[in-house]
């Protein structure tokens, strides 16, 4: 009996998994009838590059067809017949996260926004109009000719979608916020096809949840950004050996305590404790074009290696950081408050931890640590506009990231377990010594962190009824399930 019931139970499974993929296939072939030669099925040349373009291979994967429209319309179109044949899809940006499903996807439809690539400046309003399929190299280097920049992403190969629906890090986040704070439009196709755009005027509580929602309610196919006049500045990067990490982690905690931290000032220290050779890098910004401004003073007497700081443009300061070549990454995020002790414990962590030489042992096996020091101006400057969904306080903290890459697939899950430990010890710590903060930064966590869910009530009680308003059907929650969903 037992054996018949299984393979009634395979035979069931068998034909789900085929009449699933039969209507995947089916929908393509309908769309590709409408669109043409914006659809690329495994047949075509051009597919295995499409499909593999996301930065990490860990979510790479195998879409029944790619589609790409080419302008809100065909987009309004694809996604109401997607939706209405019930079939999963994933939306892709840049492609940049690492988790899985967010911006790929095996089986379904991918929808690829890298036609929605224009910018457009208006000096009179002081804005521009971002296209949602864009990275950030395209936009600022765009913006150059006029001597202006967005509060936009710090790599320059991230996409504008993802990195902007998540927050968004940047440079200029101690003058004008996250990046997210400064949109003042956003132009989104919701699940039934309708085109609104969300600000403060028109659906202003789509407009707030998109502030750090991510893909919960519909796709976003343009960015009305905010500019500012910020063109020249003075900084680079400091290569220093692992040897000066007692050294630079004092210089960040005076560089992150002083009463009046100087908004024009940022800068993140990463490391790499699996990797001696690399050693620590010390990435120095200051928004105006003026040498060794005082907010770095801390740093003066430790000798770097190599310096490359020097007067340039914004955009080739960025453009000159490194990026490190890896083939599988994940990554892992945690935040705390400012406490000399606290830098201390969390310091020897990650760059002294047991987890260290196991990751070392896996083959190509690294981890790297971004410090990222955030200023209560940060928060307060997003307040200032009108707020997001983040829940953040008011107060000086540390966002750390954790970076970790490897070669095979077989270390995957090792890979992600010896990090977790890492992040879960930082987290004791910092919770022990009460400065622990309940925030995971969603640009920099891994797919098992439980991000919006530490929002905080009152914003996930907002964002469900912003959700069921938009999306009564649950489409963001069920036919694109990939990304930090709705808890």
């Amino acid at each position: 009996m037992a054996r018949a019931a299984l393979q009634v139970l395979a035979g069931f499974t068998l034909l789900f998994c085929s009449a699933s993929a039969s209507q995947d296939h089916a929908v393509c072939n309908h769309i590709k009838s409408q669109l043409g030669n914006d659809i690329v099925s495994p047949t075509e040349s051009t597919y295995e590059a499409l499909s593999t373009e996301n930065w990490s291979q860990t979510v790479w994967a195998k879409p029944s067809c790619i589609i790409q429209p080419t302008n809100a319309d065909q987009l309004s179109h694809v996604v109401s017949t997607v939706v209405d044949w019930g079939v999963e899809f994933a939306v892709r940006s840049g492609g940049h996260s690492v988790v899985p499903g967010a911006a790929n996807i095996n089986g379904g439809v991918l929808i690829d926004l890298a036609n929605f690539n224009t910018v457009e400046y208006n000096a009179d309003q002081q804005v521009a109009v971002v296209g949602s399929g864009l990275r950030w190299k395209e936009v600022y280097t765009s913006l150059d000719q006029y001597n202006v920049t967005v509060v936009g992403g710090r790599v320059l190969d991230v996409g504008v979608g993802g990195l902007t629906l998540g927050g968004g890090l940047s440079y200029l986040a101690d003058l004008y916020g996250l990046v997210c704070d400064n949109v003042v439009n956003y132009e989104v196709v919701t699940a039934n096809g309708t085109i609104v755009n969300a600000n403060a005027e028109s659906n202003p509580d789509l407009f707030w949840a998109l502030k750090g929602g991510a893909n919960n309610f519909g796709v976003v196919t343009k960015f009305t950004l905010k500019t500012y006049d910020i063109h020249d500045a003075w900084g680079g990067v400091r290569v220093y050996s692992l040897d000066a990490l007692p050294a630079l982690f004092e210089a960040l905690y005076q560089y992150q305590s002083v009463a009046n931290k100087d908004p024009y000032a940022n800068i993140m220290l990463q490391a790499f404790p699996t990797n001696a050779s690399i050693g620590a890098i010390l990435n120095i910004v200051y928004l105006k074009p003026e040498q060794e401004p005082e907010a770095f003073a801390p740093f003066r007497n430790i000798t770097p290696l190599a310096d490359l700081t020097k007067l340039q443009t914004l955009t080739e300061l960025m453009l000159a950081a490194p990026v490190p070549e890896l083939t599988r990454v994940n990554w892992f995020s945690a935040s705390f408050t400012n406490d000399k002790e606290v830098f201390d414990k969390v310091a020897d962590l990650v760059s002294k931890s047991p987890e260290l030489d196991d990751l070392t042992n896996l083959t190509a096996g690294s981890l790297a640590f971004g410090w990222q020091p955030i200023s209560s101006s940060a928060v307060l400057a997003g307040q200032a506009h009108g707020g997001n969904t983040l829940g953040l306080q008011p107060v000086n903290q540390t966002w750390l990231v954790l970076d970790v890459g490897w070669w095979s697939p077989d270390d995957d899950e090792l890979a992600h377990n010896y990090t977790s430990s890492i992040i879960n010890k930082v987290n004791d710590v910092t919770k022990s010594k009460g400065h622990y903060l309940d925030y995971i930064f969603m640009n920099d966590a891994a797919a098992d962190q439980p991000v919006i869910e530490h929002y905080g009530a009152k914003s996930v009680a907002k964002l469900k009824k912003t959700a069921k308003k938009y999306d009564p059907d649950g489409v963001f929650q069920d036919l694109a399930s990939g990304g930090f969903k709705l808890p």
